[in-house]
């Protein structure tokens, strides 16, 4: 079992085939030499394995008489026929190889591995030298038709490193895969990473060659009942840890095919990328040639957050991070400081929740093992299998897909940093004998998400999370939902609607990610009918309290500002006199300033406005500085200032690297009967210019801001207004409705 092995098998094969062709071409053909007999495929390569087809090309001359042709071919090959060899042939002349070639990939790509068995060496070279000409000439034609068929292939078989019964050669991540690359590599327009797939290569083709000696037949499937056999002839102490070998060594190959077809599409010729100047997106970072990497120069050493805010910026991108970007990042390795900075966790937060192009770069830091130096829980369940007939990936890509359809039920919650860590981290508990998975995760997490910053009351959020995730799923296909005891239950469990709206949330997002076999619309159905059951036992959502905010005795003047800064933020108070279109005039100066707004709380108490945000630069942009920030509010509310046109320009720049797509805005009233006041809630996807166009839009309707609370959750905007009409009362059920549908609108066009 091994290389060896394999090339000895097809060197036997050599000589039982040389002395058979030659006999067969010398009794039935008028000029035995004008045939050759080729191997090609992993014949060809010297890598046979146990069960593999005979792949055979006949080349001759084309000076021979058909019958006669037919003959000599039926003569060499009845024997193999006869010993129940599976023989794959095909006999062609030169120039029909050639033809054929030009037609099929597969054709075309088999010749790149083009090895003389016996016959006409000339005949033979001159096939050779035509199939890499041809090939390195053509790749602009051929590599779509590669691409394409690798895509098909992976819709067929599946992605080798998650799925528990995976095919070896066909599945993506696999040895067709690896063929593939070789391939793309002859073509000699771009550098494949190819020793960073030799081990995986070599541990795939073993694997397949033991497959074959206890199967005595040429499947490459691995099926859960062969597993522990195969494991055993390998030394493995299980089928676990074989299948955790085979699962890094696909996502090796996966992790280099991907780089490839990314760099041939920006960097492989000019006929594959138009070139741009590297342009900086962030502290430390730029976007060049379409791959996030580390600006020149920079020093990796100095800024642990680094890492998380290049993944960050690649997944909402839409773009990869760069391989060599990676590397330098492992080397170069900072811890962050405990508990992290807010600005590492809003930047974690955001790369989960760019949906499936989180996946690539997330991979990609998995890769260097960038994941567990943050999160040191990540390597028990990194490629860990899971041995049930529910689930078809291994642990970490099952959480990683939770976490691609959790990010697509952000403006379903309030807390979506909340949602989507937990849907990343939810079986974080699994793997552990004897343990409940569901238990010990919430063992887990809580000092987990303590360390990277989040507040002791949010850890307690995410270890229920994370001990309850199975509980609306279970409860709502075992128990009776019209038993009020069940609905006590679960009420009893969760504690409060945010919380049920996050769980409820998580256990969709969950159940999708199993697939069809765990989740269904009459289960969707049943969960959610036990979710309005129980928010209807906990008197329904509330809206958010409005801040406690207090204004001082005496202003000591009509606006005063103070700044503070801290671990990289900027907390800016402002108590002013109030007056119409001050919301929007402050959040569109920090707007025009570049300085991002991460959180804001505001309310106005007897015409005096007390403001509290915290903000981030830019990296582009100067240090805010109090007078200045001062004397651009004031210029803005004496309208001195053109904020839209500013922020348009501003929003205009931003649009020139789109990133991902998201879901539209979504913009919600209701009345408040506590403090008298309608809340409009705006849930969306934060940009430039957010909260200045909100607030406009509501002092254009004629009504008073009269509180704000504004949070940034990674790269999702949640803002909350209270707002009353000039009498100071809540607005009708039909303005309220009419508000929300007009800031909503106003949104939509402007995003």
């Amino acid at each position: 079992m091994g290389t060896r092995e394999r090339r000895e098998r097809s060197a036997t094969i050599d000589t039982e085939l040389s002395g058979s062709f030659i006999s067969a071409a010398s009794a039935k053909l008028s000029d035995a030499n004008s045939v050759t007999l080729c191997a090609v495929g992993g014949y060809g390569r010297g890598e046979l394995s146990p069960g593999s087809d005979l792949d055979l090309l006949i080349l001759h001359a084309g000076s021979e008489k058909t019958e006669r042709l037919t003959e000599f071919v039926n003569t060499f090959l009845y024997p193999l026929w006869s010993s129940g060899r599976a023989v794959d042939h095909s006999v062609r002349t030169r120039s029909q190889t050639r033809e054929i070639a030009n037609e099929d990939i597969r054709v075309a790509m088999g010749l790149l591995d083009l090895r003389l068995v016996a016959g006409n060496r000339e005949l033979f070279d001159s096939v050779l030298t035509d199939s890499n000409e041809d090939w390195r000439k053509d790749y602009r034609r051929n590599f779509p038709k590669v691409k394409a068929a690798i895509k098909e292939r992976a819709e067929r078989s599946g992605e080798l490193a998650f799925l528990l019964e995976p095919d070896l050669k066909e599945a993506r991540g696999g040895l067709r895969d690896i063929t593939a690359l070789r391939a793309i590599d002859a073509a000699g327009v771009l550098n494949i990473s190819l020793d960073r797939i030799g081990v995986a290569e070599a541990l795939l083709a073993n694997v397949r060659d033991v497959l074959h000696s206890i199967l005595s037949k040429p499947r490459d499937q691995l099926m859960l009942t062969e597993q522990d056999q195969v494991a055993e002839i390998m030394q493995y102490a299980d089928a676990d840890a074989l299948m955790l070998d085979i699962a890094k060594a696909a996502r090796t190959v996966d992790y280099v095919m991907d780089l490839t077809w990314h760099r041939l599409d920006h960097e492989g010729s000019k006929s594959f990328f138009k070139r741009k100047s590297a342009v900086k997106i962030a502290k430390g970072l730029v976007l060049d040639k379409n791959e996030i990497t580390i600006e020149s120069g920079y020093d990796l050493g100095s800024d642990p957050e680094i890492g998380l805010r290049a993944a960050a910026a690649a997944a909402q991108r839409g773009v990869p991070l760069s391989i060599d970007a990676c590397i330098a990042m492992a080397e170069n390795f900072a811890n962050l400081p405990t508990p992290w900075p807010r600005q590492a966790r809003e930047d974690l937060v955001s790369l989960i929740g760019a949906g499936k192009e989180m996946i690539r770069v997330f991979e990609a830091l998995d890769q260097e093992g960038l994941i567990e130096q943050w999160i040191a829980e990540w390597g028990h369940v990194r490629f860990l299998p899971q041995r049930n007939v529910l689930h078809h990936h291994t642990v970490d890509r099952h959480m990683l897909e939770t976490a691609v359809h959790a990010a697509a039920l952000t403006r379903t919650v309030k807390r979506p940093d909340l949602l989507l860590v937990a849907a990343l981290l939810h079986d974080i508990g699994k793997g552990y004998a004897g343990l409940d998975h569901s238990e010990y995760g919430a063992e887990l997490i809580e000092p987990l998400a303590i360390r990277i910053g989040f507040s002791k009351e949010d850890a307690e959020v995410l270890a229920l999370l994370v001990k309850e995730h199975l509980l609306l799923s279970t409860v709502a296909t075992r128990r009776d939902l019209d038993d009020p005891q069940t609905i006590q239950f679960v009420a009893e469990k969760v504690a409060n609607p945010d919380t049920l709206e996050l769980l409820h949330a998580l256990s969709i997002s969950d159940g999708e990610a199993t697939g069809r076999s765990a989740w269904s619309d009459w289960k969707a159905g049943l969960v959610a009918s036990l979710v309005s059951r129980v928010l209807s036992a906990m008197a329904g959502t509330k809206p958010v309290a409005q801040p406690e905010l207090t204004p001082p005795a005496n202003l000591e003047s009509d606006l005063n500002l103070k700044l503070t800064s801290s671990g990289g933020v900027v907390d800016v108070e402002i108590i002013a006199r109030d007056q119409v279109g001050l919301l929007s005039v402050v959040a569109g100066v920090f707007t025009i300033s570049r300085l991002e707004v991460r959180s804001a709380r505001t309310k106005t108490t007897d015409d005096v406005a007390v403001m509290r945000w915290t903000v981030s630069p830019d990296p582009n942009a100067e240090y805010p500085e109090a007078d200045k920030l001062l004397e651009l509010i004031q210029r803005g509310l004496n309208g001195e200032i053109d904020l839209a046109k500013r922020i348009d320009e501003r929003v205009n720049s931003y649009r020139k690297y789109p990133g991902i797509p998201t879901p539209p805005p979504i913009v919600s009233a209701t009345n408040d009967i506590a403090t008298n006041a309608t809340v409009i809630e705006v849930r969306m996807h934060d940009r430039p210019g957010v909260l200045f166009t909100v607030a406009k839009a509501i002092s254009r309707f004629g009504v008073d801001i009269n509180a704000a609370i504004v949070s940034t959750l990674g790269a999702e905007a949640f803002d909350t207004l209270y707002v009353s009409d000039i009498s100071g009362s809540a607005l009708s059920e039909a303005q309220a409705k009419l508000l929300a549908n007009q800031v909503e609108n106003i949104l939509l066009t402007s995003n």
